[in-house]
């Protein structure tokens, strides 16, 4: 039945702006399908399905994943070529073993059993991905090089980290001041972009752009405000006495104290 699909449905070829809007869309004519009455048959197919279905095995119970595995290593570039195209990874991993699974619209890397990197799968061939975040360690040891890395060529980031750069430098001597950026970049290791910009713009507000002031801001903003306890809904606790405590010893440790 490809063929058959590939004829009724696919042409012309539906218009569609993702993979699940494509999978609606064949499910849709599917279903409509099943009205149909075969020619030499008395039955529509939606019930001849159920009737055939008594004599099949039942779904599985595990959900198939459709994806394709291959065992490779990283280039000296930090690069695994996955498919004709290239995808970046941290560049610790240089040279050791790694595992591409591609699915319809990602690659995820993994070395041993832990998801180095993932990557848009392109379909297109002979292209290289990099995520300049995979750039930022080695970076770090060579500042001078940061404005020169392919990597990080089309990384546009926020304004605020151009101002943050600026200040950096003209604070610090020599590369320190770049240096001081790329690890200020590298706590995007562990959290998003617009999260650090939010960060980053606060420590520009107050003066303190250093890349501790910045991991403070940034760890502050993440913290969740603890709500305040209720008796809503807990009947069964408004009975409940807490002796009061007497603090009146700590008092002791003070004496003939400053």
């Amino acid at each position: 039945l490809v063929g058959f699909s590939r004829r009724n449905f696919m042409v012309p070829v539906p218009k569609v702006k993702s993979i699940e809007e494509l999978n609606h869309y064949l499910e849709t004519q599917c279903r409509n399908d099943l009205g149909r009455t075969l020619r030499g048959k008395e039955k529509p197919k939606s019930e001849l399905l159920q009737e055939e279905l008594q004599s099949m095995l039942p779904l599985s119970s595990e959900r198939f994943e459709a994806h394709r595995v291959e065992k490779t290593a990283v280039g000296p570039l930090s690069l695994v070529r996955f498919d004709r195209n290239d995808y970046s990874i941290p560049t610790k991993y240089a040279h050791h073993p790694v595992t591409a699974i591609g699915t319809v619209d990602e690659v995820r890397l993994v070395v041993n059993d832990y998801l180095a990197a993932r990557h848009p799968r392109s379909w297109k061939k002979h292209g290289t991905f990099f995520n300049p975040i995979h750039y930022l360690a080695l970076l770090e040891r060579k500042p001078g090089a940061f404005d020169f890395s392919r990597p990080l060529e089309e990384w546009t980031l926020p304004p605020c980290f151009d101002l943050l750069r600026r200040r950096l430098e003209s604070d610090l001597e020599g590369s320190e001041g770049t240096r001081e950026f790329i690890k200020v970049l590298r706590l995007m290791e562990k959290a998003s972009l617009s999260q650090l910009a939010r960060a980053v713009e606060q420590a520009l507000f107050i003066g303190a752009t250093s890349v501790d002031a910045i991991k403070l801001i940034l760890e502050y903003r993440r913290q969740e405000p603890i709500a305040l306890f209720s008796l809503d809904g807990h009947p069964h606790l408004k009975s409940v006495r807490v002796p009061e405590v007497d603090l009146s010893c700590y008092g002791s440790l003070t004496e003939g104290g400053l």
